[in-house]
């Protein structure tokens, strides 16, 4: 016998709507056709398994407990026509605000967008996605939701009361897996963007994890404001692997075979079929498109191999490394914006040289503008200066000042003395202070006497090692004295301040230009978020290195097992450039901050071919800056170069002075590197090596150069030498290696004096 309560759980059970999926269709699995909602509950006269004792029961009572059961019956129908006429009414709405959103955004498919409405979820048989939009900016996974009394608060979600937050949290892990999947083509993470469109509503702005959510009459302003992005032949790689990725749906949603009167759904007061967006509106939005500043291409768009590895994850610190124009900085910055949308806390990117963070942030703020602030830039100096003020400690930095207490060092300790007649340049003994001795954060004369100075050619004696400490002391006490700390004072400080109160709140440090830190200034950052998976990422080429001395990771405590990655295809330059640039250091060694005594890094692949680059000689510097204006006037009459593509490097400050005097009265608009923010100015680029770290240019000129410079000369080592006279000569080329190749099409190299031989660059192996 069937009871009541039995009879309404079990047509609950089979009943109740599985609801709407990801997608905001009904589960077709869920319907139940009349002939099975009588199948669900057997008459009387189909039970095979009665008892005689049942079967001899009168026929009143069995008349009885039928009529019972076909009332109960009757009433579960009606209870689901109700519920039918109800999920009808719901869907009806989700299908009429899906294809307004549709239309809305048709009118994008004249700017080059391809509208991909129906497909199917990935990994699901019944979900499916609304709407997928391709096109220049980027790719846009839609979801239409008609909510109403939709809320955010505190992070969360609401709909009327309910907490809705993992419905938006699941389109941002579809986001995530579309991601991986076009990755394969190039398409950069952060490129696939998942969005919400209320319907029926406007002025509706959040974002809840990488979900943007909007309401239905901004969603085609928002995806316009994302500009251009992608080019034509690259939205059309991208939109095969999309359409590979989210297939488009079967035969469709079977219907039952009971078909019923559905009345129309009942939405709010407003009229849904008037648009929310009029003509001039819509005009506006796609004007405002039209006229988005475009971006770099690498900026969207990567080699899948680099695109993979923005993604990689590393279960403990990890290193990126490769020749020059191999793309690290662009990885490092997708990574810094990938770390930025998986998890929490603020990703630090940070390098030495001083100028280049500001550049990276006004690239980053164009390619990831959402996360701004969430990824903070800054060189490693202004980080430090940035802990110890926070805290209260007070330090005072004067540049001048301390390099009097090392003038009076040197006067009473070393000149005169046994430093002083192994290298009478003050400046070796300055150096090893400050990036031996102060880099590492020694503190007594046994650690010193037992440091493997990697990158220090010259070998110093137990004695000779021993004067360096007393000049170390004699300058340490010149600087108390007169109440000023160094550069590297700024890091110890701060060092010493997060060991004894670490800092909280970094989930990843990325680290540009690695090879350029001290081993204080690796520690220093490393303690900020330790071994996490993901946590700390170092980014160089040791190839690339132009301060003096080195480290090692090991004397950090760091070990890169299994976390290393060697980038080797050049993308940047030409293969003339590249080989111009390589003859510049080849044969020369340099000790890796892995602890390896290597050789130059060759690119296996340079995927561009140009025009070869230029050597012109002068007789005087007055002759070689009308040169240099000429070649700039000749480069911006072509129709692919204006005065922002050109930089203008030079290995010291004074001749930066000079150029700039020169193309000032040429009247030509210029900018100092010193004061470049990354932002488009049309003036040419000048400064020196240093400042253009991390940079590149279309055409690059290399002025007041010597013969000795040019590739192939001045190679040969005389008895005479002096070991510390042969480092500068290597950490010069390598400068110079770094300037040629910030060159992406052309590159001009300026000599002056009297011609000498020179080596013809040897070939790049391809």
């Amino acid at each position: 016998m069937v009871t009541w309560q039995r009879f309404l759980l079990e047509a609950v059970r089979r009943l109740k709507p599985a609801g709407r999926t990801r997608g905001g269709y009904p589960n077709s699995g869920s319907r139940l056709s009349c002939g099975e909602l009588s199948a669900a509950f057997p008459r009387q006269d189909e039970r095979s398994d009665r008892s005689e004792g049942e079967a001899s029961m009168s026929a009143g009572y069995s008349a009885g407990q039928e009529s019972a059961r076909q009332r109960k019956l009757a009433l579960a129908h009606d209870r689901a026509a109700a519920e039918a006429r109800a999920a009808a009414g719901r869907y009806g709405a989700a299908a009429v605000s899906e294809r307004r959103v549709a239309d809305g955004l048709s009118r994008l498919a004249g700017r080059g967008y391809h509208l991909l409405p129906d497909r199917q979820w990935p990994g699901s048989r019944r979900a499916q996605v609304d709407l997928v939009v391709v096109g220049p900016g980027g790719v846009f996974i839609v979801d239409t939701k008609w909510w109403k009394d939709f809320q955010v608060v505190l992070g969360r979600c609401f709909r009327d009361q309910e907490d809705v937050t993992d419905d938006v949290l699941r389109l941002a892990d579809l986001a995530f897996g579309a991601e991986a999947a076009l990755a394969t083509v190039g398409l950069a993470p952060g490129e696939v963007r998942p969005i919400m469109v209320m319907a029926d509503r406007t002025g509706i702005h959040h974002s809840i994890s990488t979900v943007d959510i909007v309401g239905e009459g901004d969603i085609l302003r928002h995806i316009s404001r994302r500009g251009t992005r992608l080019t034509p032949a690259q939205v059309d790689a991208v939109l095969a692997a999309t359409m590979l990725h989210f297939p488009a749906l079967g035969s469709g949603l079977q219907t039952d075979s009971v078909t019923a009167q559905v009345p129309e759904p009942v939405l709010d007061s407003q009229d849904f079929d008037a648009p929310l967006l009029d003509e001039d509106e819509v005009d506006s939005a796609l004007l405002e498109a039209a006229l988005a500043q475009p971006i770099e291409h690498w900026m969207s768009f990567l080699h899948p191999d680099q695109a993979k590895l923005v993604r990689r994850s590393f279960n403990g610190p990890a290193r990126i490394r490769g020749s020059a124009g191999t793309g690290k900085t662009v990885v490092g910055l997708h990574r810094a914006a990938y770390l930025a949308r998986s998890r929490p806390g603020k990703v630090l990117v940070t390098t030495y040289v001083r100028t280049l963070p500001v550049v990276l942030r006004a690239n980053f703020a164009r390619l990831a503008p959402e996360l701004v602030d969430r990824v903070e830039f800054s060189g490693v100096h202004q980080f430090a200066r940035r802990i110890l003020d926070e805290r209260g400690i007070e330090i005072r930095l004067d540049p001048e000042k301390a390099k009097d207490a090392f003038a009076t060092a040197w006067s009473t300790v070393g000149r005169g003395g046994p430093l002083a007649s192994l290298d009478s340049n003050s400046t070796y003994w300055s150096e090893e202070i400050e990036y031996v001795i102060k880099g590492r954060g020694l503190s007594t004369f046994d650690q010193y006497a037992e440091c493997a100075r990697p990158g220090r050619r010259r070998r110093l004696t137990l004695d000779q090692r021993r004067e360096v400490w007393r000049l170390f002391v004699a300058y340490t006490d010149n600087l108390r004295r007169l109440g000023v700390a160094d550069f590297p004072d700024l890091i110890l400080f701060a060092a010493a301040s997060l060991r004894k109160q670490p800092l909280t709140g970094y989930s990843s440090v990325i680290v540009e230009e690695a090879q350029d830190l001290s081993c204080a200034m690796i520690g220093m950052l490393y303690s900020l978020v330790g071994p996490e998976t993901d946590g700390f990422t170092l980014i160089g080429d040791g190839q690339q290195s132009i301060y003096p001395g080195g480290y090692t990771l090991s004397e950090v405590g760091l070990s890169l097992q299994g976390r290393g990655v060697v980038m080797d295809v050049n993308y940047r330059n030409t293969a003339q450039i590249v080989d111009f640039a390589q003859s510049m250091v080849l044969g020369d060694e340099f000790t890796d901050i892995e602890g390896m005594q290597q050789r130059a890094d060759r690119p296996t692949t340079v995927t561009r071919n140009g025009e070869v680059p230029s050597v012109v000689r002068s007789t005087s510097e007055t002759i070689e800056d009308e040169t240099i204006v000429s070649r700039i006037r000749a480069l911006i009459s072509r129709p692919d170069v204006s005065l922002g593509d050109i930089g203008v490097l030079t290995l010291t400050t004074w001749h930066v002075r000079a150029v700039l005097s020169a193309l000032k009265a040429a009247r030509i608009p210029t900018i100092e590197l010193e004061k470049y923010d990354g932002s488009f100015v049309d003036a040419v680029k000048v400064g020196t090596v240093k400042r253009a770290k991390g940079l590149e240019f279309k055409q690059v000129l290399l002025p007041r150069l010597k013969s000795h410079h040019l590739p192939g000369a001045g190679r040969h080592i005389s008895a005479t030498q002096s070991e510390s006279t042969r480092e500068r000569a290597e950490r010069e080329r390598r400068e110079l290696y770094v300037a040629m190749t910030r060159a992406r099409d052309g590159l001009w190299v300026g000599v002056v004096g009297t011609p000498a031989p020179v080596d013809r660059p040897r070939p790049l192996s391809r």
